[in-house]
């Protein structure tokens, strides 16, 4: 591993269970029992689900309808978005009082860059000790925690011994941690590339670390390399705090290639809708939309366009990608991943708003249901609005 890699000293933080444990918090008659937060009955998803109802095979993303099935006498909860927002920004407000530089993943996860720490606060076990201990005490919640000389090791350490778990991973022992792991402990690696990784008999980050890169190139295009450095621990990224982002957007790999040209809008417009929310929340417009596209063969291209003005609106965003989209070979290559982004930010002050007299009629309107939808996440979660064109399947 290079001498950047090791001098870096990163911790992963996760909090565990984060949704169900907030409404153990506010309703402690709950603890011990399989707490299932989610969208409606007959077609809402899980969201995120307890320990003790894990244990019955539930699991997010998952219908409700299935999850009641495998855990009938399950605690069925509504998402509470803004309440567990609250609680979010307690447990970060106890992650700046360490490092500045927090990299935010989710609500409920982070990395944090302590290499300048350790002369006020001890080393990185020390500090993250610290950290699980006042966010317990002074919230009630959990966390678990990986550290690791680089962002992709870390992430995979604290996942290894939830819930409330702190696993270190030392320079000199990366490869040892790393090599026993299965593949799909890798953080990026989907169904369709463990599929292909079996089949060159590749089980282990040991098996993938010996595997020729000349193979992996030939079958994962320039991602082969990428993987193969992977499986060796090397990962040179820096933690980026938020105000540094360049760019905000979402991906989807998916577990059946897409062939149809109507299926990938409709994820288009899912994911257009998911940025968007994303940059009002975080009250900031871009005006560089780029598409990517990941095809079935491995190859990856991007396109993108330069509005002559700002956007955080989704039908404005998806509209965009749409007309990306048809600049790509669709109709004669299955795609296995998209994703949708925004840079050029331009973030706004906190404390104002933009003004609606200088724009047209349709934008004041579309910002004024902006604002109605967001209210509506804000209290109800990402499920509760979705375009009619979402259901039609």
């Amino acid at each position: 591993m290079d001498k950047q890699s090791q001098s870096k000293l990163i911790i992963h933080l996760d909090i565990d269970a984060f949704y169900p444990s907030v409404e153990v918090i506010d309703n402690p008659s709950l603890k011990g029992k399989p707490v299932i937060v989610g969208g409606g009955k007959e077609r809402g998803v899980v969201s995120s689900a307890s320990y003790e109802a894990r244990k019955f095979g539930v699991h997010s993303a998952q219908p409700i309808a299935k999850a009641i099935r495998l855990c009938p006498h399950g605690i069925f909860l509504p998402v509470k978005m803004s309440r567990y927002k609250e609680v979010s920004e307690k447990v970060f407000d106890i992650f700046y009082r360490f490092t500045p530089l927090v990299e935010p993943l989710s609500i409920d996860e982070a990395f944090l860059d302590v290499t300048g720490s350790i002369r006020l606060f001890g080393q990185p076990e020390d500090i993250a000790k610290k950290i699980k201990q006042i966010i317990f005490s002074e919230i009630g919640l959990t966390i678990s925690a990986g550290i690791a000389p680089s962002k992709f090791v870390a992430k995979i350490a604290s996942d290894i011994d939830k819930p409330d778990g702190l696993t270190v991973v030392r320079a000199d022992d990366v490869r040892y941690f790393l090599d026993p792991l299965p593949v799909k402990k890798m953080w990026g690696v989907g169904k369709v590339s463990q599929q292909i990784l079996s089949q060159l008999n590749i089980q282990t980050f040991n098996d993938l670390r010996q595997t020729p890169v000349k193979i992996l190139e030939k079958k994962f295009g320039k991602q082969g390399a990428k993987i193969h450095l992977l499986a060796m621990g090397i990962d040179d990224r820096d933690v980026i705090p938020e105000h540094d982002v360049k760019s905000i957007g979402h991906e989807l790999t998916f577990s059946q290639d897409i062939i149809s040209l109507d299926v990938a809008q409709k994820e288009l417009l899912a994911l257009s809708n998911k940025v968007a929310r994303r940059m009002r929340y975080k009250k900031v417009k871009g005006r560089t939309i780029t598409l990517k596209v990941k095809y079935s063969d491995f190859v990856q291209i991007t396109r993108s366009i330069t509005l002559h003005k700002s956007t955080d609106d989704g039908s404005e965003i998806y509209s965009v990608a749409c007309r990306l989209l048809e600049d790509t070979e669709i109709t004669q290559k299955p795609i296995r991943l998209l994703g949708v982004s925004l840079s050029q930010l331009s973030f706004l002050r906190i404390g104002t708003q933009l003004s609606l007299f200088d724009q047209d009629p349709p934008s004041q309107k579309r910002e004024r249901l902006n604002i109605v939808l967001d209210s509506l996440y804000e209290k109800y979660g990402d499920k509760s609005v979705v375009p009619g064109t979402l259901l039609n399947d």
